[in-house]
């Protein structure tokens, strides 16, 4: 091979492919399904239409879909029967058609034909409109997005030409630019990086608009030129289609066997965009609906609500009446005929002459009485509860009070019909970071070697940021009208002090420090969006003097004595140094040039080993492909070779990345100019050589001259979490500068040792399970291979070093009083609300390493069980760790945070805190954002077992109740869910904490039941140390056991869970992307708004629609009853004295309208009032608007008001001769009064709205009745409907007639509500009245009832 550099990489990754394909082959045979054509259930093959594929191409295309989606619902074709289909799902809808279909039976019909399936037919064409419509609004969305093109490559004309992304099918290779979307998942063949990486923005997937990395496939990312797809001869088996979208398994099989692993890392995901790659070209995996981000798709949401359930429930007693009416026109009517001793002259006999038995009648009539009676069941009232709920929700994201400035969002309400469930929530299960808090990492304070840094310069920064946002209040651009509750910390003392601080935007505070922004440069935007974790108040660390005193002392010379002695200071310049080394480069950091195309620049290693020619690098490939004939995967370590463990795996490891090093020797320098004439690669490689001889790390013994001569450029950090930055900035402010980063190497420009690279070997990403993430590096001055950790203290504390494990009795006591001394350190931290974070580091032998990685490829190229396999590779890894030190980290609470849970405590619902911070951290956050008070009695469950844990618990309720027993009131119920948390304070109030350990033994069937009973008597839980899967069970415990209307409100993806399982979920769009708030029902911006949209929206919508559905319920059975008292005066023969079609519209269309304004825009009291008296909540939560006996009584009146309107009009034309229709045009004429002026009654709140559409309503019903008299004749002329209103209209005594009906009729109502409001006025009366005071008057009664409250 021409060119040795190529050879060595080719049989480098030749020879470890090989390996890995040679060790999971034996030890899983059924890896070798990739010599069979078709797929099996797990696994997915891949292959280009190309080549010699061809022909199993065909065969394999046709099993797999297109990248064409379709998110509609209907075609043309299949719109009618499909909506109709699923329309009939519904009770209703089944029972309405039943009745049409009964009124074609001729024995028992009652209406026209016609007449019957006229509200049914309404119904349904108004629902499969807006069907309709969203559906095709749903086709225009998928038509735009299938034809966006993209370039593929044509096997016909041999180049990639523009495609509909439609077209795109599995196995296509794709060429993406720079700002170009992703078209389907696709596997990264190439980049134009020079590294094999691409920059990915995922804010279409999952809303986060930090750069992510993606990187080649490891042998692809050697090349040159642009991959040529017809040369391309391997096949891609991966995993079959599916939604994780963290996970991603397979591995690419050359034509020659060999095998490379695939991870998430090579994927492309459908939605992303391109971001600071000028091109990439990749091969399609997974198209069309089995993209990951197609199966993510999960559409709207759609739960039930407890006043719907409830509405159900009671439309099955309106079944039950309705039976009840219809046997009782039955019997009536049986009874009726039995009583002719003759055969009537009405009764018209069968063809042959014999009549219908009384019995018979009887049982025909209770179907014709079904029809008649229909309108008891309110099918209308689905249609206008639908209608009312998306009312409700234009007008809670039209509120300008949930606009935040800063992020330019507001609420959205993602769930359009569970909005009433916002006003009886009954339990708050908060995260911490991000909900409570800002998410803004501000780094606080550090312990080295057991030596804490309190970093009081920088302290004292960001009081000046507090200072100056309160000085700025009265000149901010917006009111925000709420006040915040910041922490301020004097020795270990902890008090909370309340300043109300009116923010602006940070950024006006960037010129503060001068020299620190001058360096920074974080606030510039490499790329369009917003840069996550860049605010200065994150970036602008003033470092501890003494710290940097120190730090700047470190050379060279300096740090190699370091490790060579075990000298106190020694020890300590070492420690400083790895601490803040891992600081920089322990994390996934994307490093990028603001306002500049992306440029590589290439770093130096100070220490790199050398290579002392190119030609050693072939004898030494030459000698590993001796071995690899042998049956060891990779050299056993304990066989004796000519060469030891160290030499082989450093050799190994330098083609891991670029072979750059300023140690080259004269040899090397001349063989690379030899090589240097043809290759363009090897020109760019010595152009990198000349660069990195430029570097001078030990020629520097100073700080200071290393910063003068080399200016720190302008860098973008974009991390993330905001943990990672703030660690970063840190690192940054003691000039321990991250420079560049690639999957191959990290640069960093290190105070005193300038730049080093190091080489990166691998990334071990936190999870949840070990809370930590490691890095492996083989570091550029000692040569050797060093893991660097961070992580909970929780979990790092195990993985130390024991004392027996320590070589010397001097570093065995060293490591003993590091350790106890940084576990106080971390103790105080935590006191003081900071989050913590523990640094330690493993310095590995190559033996190590090597048998380590062995184990480590087999994880990496399998698909069966992989995230097992690492996952215990890794733990396998993270042993025996030496602790450098900690970090506290402040992460400040949110605006409005402390008054927000004041008020919703107040309200009556109780507050937990689930975090997965520890247990320090987590109550003092409770404390500053009142959560818990300082009167508190604090419990702490913590207990290794089962039944410690049941005993702990009794002995705690033991404690409360003899603490409550002598101090309750006569009013105070603890079992209640929603009593007030003030009636307990008066006495004695308490909190409970619990730990995520302890949270596995009392979620254990045996103790759910204790501990409810012991949450119930607590004012407060915070549960500390949570996993996702917790929080999600105790939300679901709370919901089932307690039958409480729980909310779920959270930030990140570790809240997706709890948020889905509670009866109202709740997303942050915070600094943690938008996974939580794709799967809420609710989206806002900051936790302060949640005041607002429970105390104020919540309470309106639960009271408009629940005063709305009882409104309906008495509307159809006080309309119903008058055809059913009719029916005693016409021997229950099922007639009736209206016409059909003005029977039939009249709850169609003459009262529909009113009853939905009023569900929309009825308003009981202002939000104002609402805001200032959150005890009014606490109504809702009894859901005293409807309580069954408020509904019983709403039909009781119903009744009563029927009678009125029936008998009324009875006994004043009792013995005339008036016909039928008649008769009962002033009934039907004082039911419309009586139903509209009882909604009047009703109305807490009368607007111009109100007034035009009730009396629109009464005139659209006189223009109807006179045009229909007017125009309808009929032939029988005792039904005669012609002219009856024309008639009536000039007769006094039917405008006599319809007002003493209306008066009598709704008497007893307004004199009740008239004795309600001046005798026993309820709460929402008494506020109501509050809004007619003076500001001054309205003030002074606010006070005296927040003071009644607290007495009573």
């Amino acid at each position: 091979m021409a060119d040795p550099v190529h050879w060595a990489r080719y049989h480098w990754q030749r020879l470890i492919s090989t390996e890995g394909r040679e060790s999971s082959s034996s030890s899983n045979s059924s890896n070798r399904c990739y010599q069979s054509s078709k797929p099996t259930g797990k696994h997915r093959i891949v292959i280009p239409c190309l080549g010699h594929f061809k022909e199993e191409y065909e065969k394999v295309s046709k099993l797999y879909m297109n990248n064409k989606i379709r998110t509609t619902k209907y075609t043309l074709l299949n719109f009618l029967p499909r909506n109709l289909f699923e329309q009939f799902h519904r009770v209703a809808n089944l029972y309405f058609l039943f009745l049409v279909v009964l009124n074609w039976v001729p024995l028992v019909e009652a209406f026209q034909k016609e007449i019957t399936m006229l509200p049914l037919i309404a119904v349904l064409t108004i629902i499969a409109v807006k069907d309709g419509l969203e559906d095709y609004s749903r086709y225009k969305m998928d038509k735009q997005i299938n034809n966006l093109l993209t370039k593929v490559y044509s096997r016909k004309e041999k180049k990639y030409i523009d495609e509909c992304w439609k077209n795109v099918n599995v196995g296509d290779f794709i060429r993406l630019s720079r700002n170009e979307i992703i078209p389907a998942d696709m596997v990264l063949l190439y980049s134009s990086d020079l590294d094999g990486i691409c920059y990915i923005e995922t804010a279409g997937l999952d809303g986060e608009t930090n750069l992510k990395q993606r990187q080649v496939v490891r042998g692809y990312s050697e090349q040159v030129s642009e991959i040529d797809p017809e040369k391309f001869s391997s096949r891609i088996e991966c995993e079959s289609p599916n939604d994780d979208l963290s996970c991603f398994r397979g591995f690419v099989e050359h034509s020659n066997k060999d095998r490379v692993g695939l991870s998430k890392e090579n994927l492309l995901l459908r939605g992303c965009t391109v971001r600071n790659t000028e091109a990439v070209v990749g091969i399609v995996v997974y198209a069309g609906h089995e993209t990951k981000a197609m199966l993510n798709n999960s559409g709207p949401h759609y739960k039930c609500s407890k006043l719907e359930r409830k509405v159900n429930t009671d439309i099955l007693w309106c079944v039950l009446l309705l039976i009840l009416m219809c046997l009782t026109g039955a019997i009536g009517h049986g009874i009726w005929l039995s009583r002719y001793s003759e055969i009537p002259f009405f009764n018209i006999p069968k063809p042959d002459g014999k009549s219908i038995p009384p019995t018979l009648a009887g049982f025909n009539m209770f179907w014709t009485m079904i029809i008649l009676l229909q309108v008891l069941i309110p099918i209308s009232l689905y249609v206008s509860i639908e209608i009312v709920k998306l009312g409700q929700i234009y007008l809670i994201q039209n509120d300008i009070d949930f606009y935040h400035e800063k992020t330019d969002s507001t609420i959205q309400c993602r769930a359009l019909n569970i909005a009433e469930d916002l006003g009886q929530i009954q339990y708050i299960f908060s995260d911490k970071t991000g909900t409570l808090t800002e998410n803004k990492m501000v780094f606080r304070r550090c312990s080295i070697a057991g030596r804490e840094y309190c970093h009081e310069e920088n302290a004292k920064r960001l009081e000046s940021y507090q200072e100056m946002d309160s000085e700025d209040e009265d000149s901010a651009d917006h009111q925000c009208g709420s006040s915040t509750c910041m922490s301020e910390w004097q020795g270990h003392n902890c008090r909370a002090v309340d300043e109300p601080l009116n923010r602006k935007p940070l950024n006006q505070f960037s010129g503060s420090y001068p020299v620190l922004r001058k360096e920074d440069g974080a606030g510039d935007v490499p790329h369009s969006g917003h840069v996550a974790f860049s605010s200065p108040i994150e970036t602008d660390v003033v470092p501890d003097t003494q710290l940097l005193e120190k730090f700047s002392q470190i050379s060279c010379h300096f740090y190699q004595q370091s490790e060579e002695t075990s000298s106190s200071l020694s020890l300590e310049t070492m420690y400083i140094t790895d601490f803040f080394l891992a600081l920089a480069i322990c994390n996934t950091v994307v490093v990028s040039v603001p306002n500049q195309p992306r440029q590589k620049m290439r770093h130096c290693s100070l220490g790199r080993t050398p290579i002392k020619s190119l030609e050693e690098i072939r004898q030494m490939f030459q000698r590993l492909s001796v071995r690899r004939l042998s049956s060891s995967p990779l050299p056993n370590v304990k066989e004796s070779s000519s060469e030891s463990p160290n030499s082989f795996v450093s050799k190994l490891s330098i083609f891991r990345m670029k072979l750059v090093s300023p140690a080259l020797d004269g040899a090397a320098q001349r063989a690379a100019e030899t090589c240097n004439t043809d290759s363009p690669e090897d020109s760019q490689v010595s152009q990198e050589l000349d660069m990195a001889n430029v570097a001078a790390g030990c020629e520097h013994n100073s700080a200071a001259s290393s910063i003068e001569l080399s200016p720190l450029p302008k860098l973008c950090y974009e991390a993330e979490s905001p943990d990672e930055a703030a660690l970063v900035h840190a690192a940054r402010a003691y000039k321990c500068i991250l420079r560049s980063r690639t999957p191959d190497q990290v640069t960093v420009d290190l105070a005193g040792l300038g730049s080093l690279t190091f080489q990166l070997l691998h990334i071990l990403p936190f999870d949840s399970v070990r809370k930590r993430m490691s890095v492996v590096v083989r570091h550029p001055i000692s040569s050797k291979v060093v893991v660097y950790t961070k992580g909970a203290d929780s979990v790092m504390m195990d993985l130390l070093r024991t004392a027996c494990e320590v070589g010397t009795n001097n570093s065995e006591m060293e490591q003993k009083k590091i350790k106890e001394r940084t576990q106080k350190h971390l103790d105080d931290y935590a006191r003081r609300g900071l989050r913590t974070l523990c640094i330690a580091k493993k310095v590995m032998s190559d033996a190590e390493y090597a048998e380590w990685l062995n184990h480590h490829f087999l994880a990496e190229t399998s698909i069966d069980n992989r995230e097992e396999l690492l996952l215990e590779s890794t733990i396998r890894l993270e042993t025996e760790l030496t602790l450098l030190g900690a970090t506290g980290i402040e992460d400040r609470l949110q605006e409005g945070v402390p008054d927000t849970i004041q008020a919703l405590r107040k309200a009556g619902i109780k507050i937990w805190m689930l975090t997965g911070d520890k247990r320090e951290t987590a109550v003092n956050i409770a404390y500053a954002c009142k959560l818990l008070e300082p009167d508190d009695r604090i419990f702490v469950l913590k207990s290794e077992s089962r039944d410690a844990c049941a005993l702990v618990m009794s002995k705690i309720l033991e404690g409360i109740q003899k603490n409550t027993s002598g101090k309750k009131t006569p009013s105070e119920n603890l079992g209640n869910v929603s009593a007030s948390p003030s009636s307990q304070a008066l006495g004695f109030s308490a909190g409970l904490v619990i730990d995520g350990r302890t949270l596995e033994h009392v979620l254990h069937d045996s103790l759910q039941n204790i501990f409810l009973e012991l949450t119930e008597k607590c004012r407060a839980v915070v549960c500390c140390q949570a996993t996702p899967l917790q929080k999600s069970v105790l939300v679901r415990l709370v919901r089932n056991k307690l039958k409480a209307m729980t909310l779920a409100v959270g930030d990140g993806a570790n809240d997706v869970s709890m948020i889905q399982v509670a009866d109202t979920g709740v997303g942050i769009s915070g600094q943690e992307g938008m996974q939580a708030v794709m799967a809420s029902d609710f989206a806002i911006s900051q936790f302060r708004h949640l005041r607002k949209l429970l105390l104020v929206h919540g309470h309106w919508c639960y009271t408009r629609l629940a005063n709305m559905v009882l409104y309906y319920f008495y509307k159809n059975v006080a309309y119903v009853n008058l055809l059913f008292w009719y029916q005693f005066f016409c021997g229950f023969s099922g007639t009736s004295m209206t016409d059909y079609w003005i029977l039939i519209l009249f709850n169609l269309l003459f009262t529909s309208v009113p009853p939905i304004i009023y569900g929309v825009l009825d308003k009981d009291v202002s939000a104002e009032i609402l805001m200032q008296l959150p005890q009014l909540y606490m109504m809702n939560q009894k859901s005293v608007a409807y309580l069954p006996s408020t509904f019983w009584i709403t039909l009781l009146d119903a009744f009563y008001q029927s009678l009125v309107c029936f008998f009324v009009p009875y006994f004043t034309y009792y013995g005339s001769d008036i016909d039928i229709f008649s008769f009962g045009n002033p009934i039907n004429t004082a039911a419309l009064f009586i139903i509209l002026f009882h909604l009047l009654i009703e109305c807490k709140s009368v607007t111009w709205i109100h007034a035009v559409v009730m009396v629109g309503s009464i005139l659209f019903y006189f223009v109807f009745a006179l045009a229909f008299g007017a125009t309808c004749k009929t032939n029988n002329p005792s039904s005669n409907p012609y002219w009856i209103m024309e008639k009536h209209m000039t007769d006094p005594v039917f405008y006599l007639v319809c007002l003493l009906t209306t008066c009598v009729a709704l008497l007893p109502r307004y004199l009740l509500r008239v004795l309600q409001g001046t005798l026993f006025p309820s709460a929402v009366l008494r506020a109501k009245h509050l809004d007619r005071l003076t500001p001054e008057e309205q003030r002074e009664a606010i006070k005296r009832w927040k003071d009644d409250c607290i007495v009573n």
